[in-house]
């Protein structure tokens, strides 16, 4: 996961699948990044409730969710789990939040943290009958998944926004194999139904229900660390920014109209070029990234999302994504299930430093997070 690189960094393209394509200045679609919250420790994530206009929620890694509201950090934290997490390594602590599609009737989120003895464990809580702070002794656990190692937590939860099932982003663990593993929920993405058992139902559309062999939580296989990934809320296309190990960082796409079971390559892959065997490696059965880039560009992907706001028309349906080493910002679209129209937007926007994530408010509008400079803009189209 990008955390490791995030720690380090703080203590201290090629288009693949479609046509050969160029990245353009940025002077056709200009971008401005507006400051909207600064003086966060380590933020990793930004959300807000379905329908909900007036506040932004900000994950810090070391365990609290703030909210913003008119630009300003509340005093009093929505949530704090920091004494049940830990942060050691570098790739660990809160990392991830969701709010459930009917927020606003039964109170309930979502939180990805790891806790004390190193697992992954996503939690449901309740807001209390104060609307800015949640409820802490709400907390009803989903799922526990053992880590051998600190790192490729993973860490982005998000429900679907027309099937309402949780998904949950899984890294590898830190053991590549884990990635061709389907007996593990390591190295995948997990589709579950937290509305439809407790505490989830596998929902009987998973591609492996019923499976005695693999994992009936996948939803898709072959990722070594989906640190961040989106659906298009108007499409419902998915977008994963998987971060690489040697030499390529990706992005890999699933249209809205798939069944499930994609498996994207690592690690026989890593982006669109042969990882074990380092040559000669067969693509049967195999889903390549549509976008990949070397390592001269960056060092881990911080993946975005399709911007389907009303303030910035221009940008209406292009994807947005950063490297955590890299300073720019850049976008493109996605036609026939190719990329087109790949842009740089850094002259425009000016340079980004360690982006840890992108986050979207409840009217779409889309905003980028710097983990060291502990910033909150909002991305904007003049």
């Amino acid at each position: 996961m990008v955390l490791r690189r995030f720690a380090l960094l703080a203590v201290l393209g090629a288009v693949f699948g479609c046509a050969e394509e160029t990245i353009g200045p940025g002077g056709s679609v200009p971008v401005t990044l507006e400051p909207v919250a600064q003086g966060l420790s380590n933020p990793l994530f930004l959300t807000a409730p379905p329908g909900d206009l007036d506040r932004l929620f900000v994950v810090e890694r070391s365990g609290t969710i703030h909210i913003i509201r008119n630009e300003s950090v509340l005093a009093t934290p929505f949530l704090d789990v920091g004494p049940l997490i830990i942060t050691d390594g570098g790739e660990q602590g809160l990392l991830g939040l969701a709010f459930h599609p009917e927020y606003a009737a039964n109170g309930h989120f979502y939180v990805n943290y790891t806790a004390a003895l190193g697992h992954t464990q996503v939690v449901r809580y309740q807001v209390s009958a104060n609307p800015d702070v949640a409820d802490p002794g709400s907390a009803f656990p989903i799922i526990t998944i053992d880590q051998p190692f600190p790192d490729h937590n993973g860490g982005m939860i998000a429900f679907g926004p027309h099937d309402g099932m949780l998904y949950v982003g899984m890294g590898d663990g830190g053991l590549d194999t884990h990635g061709q593993d389907r007996t593990t929920l390591l190295g995948d993405i997990l589709r579950l139904d937290v509305d439809g058992g407790s505490p989830y139902a596998i929902p009987a559309d998973n591609p492996f229900a019923g499976s005695l062999s693999i994992r009936e939580e996948i939803w898709v296989s072959g990722l070594r660390n989906p640190w961040r990934f989106s659906f298009d809320a108007v499409t419902g296309d998915l977008y994963i920014g998987d971060v690489g190990q040697v030499s390529r960082e990706e992005v890999s796409f699933q249209p809205a109209s798939s069944s499930g079971g994609e498996n994207y390559g690592w690690n026989v892959m890593e982006g669109s070029s042969c990882y074990s065997p380092s040559t000669g490696c067969s693509t049967a059965g195999l889903t390549l990234p549509i976008y990949d880039y070397d390592h001269s560009d960056g060092c881990a992907i911080t993946g975005g999302y399709v911007y389907r706001g009303s303030r910035s028309p221009a940008l209406v349906g292009r994807y947005f994504f950063a490297d955590f080493c890299g300073t720019w910002l850049r976008s493109f679209e996605v036609l026939g299930g190719g990329v087109v129209g790949l842009e740089d937007h850094t002259a425009s926007a000016g340079p980004v430093t360690h982006t840890s994530s992108f986050g979207v408010d409840g009217a779409g509008e889309l905003y980028v997070l710097s983990l060291t400079e502990g910033t909150v803009r909002r991305i904007v189209s003049p």
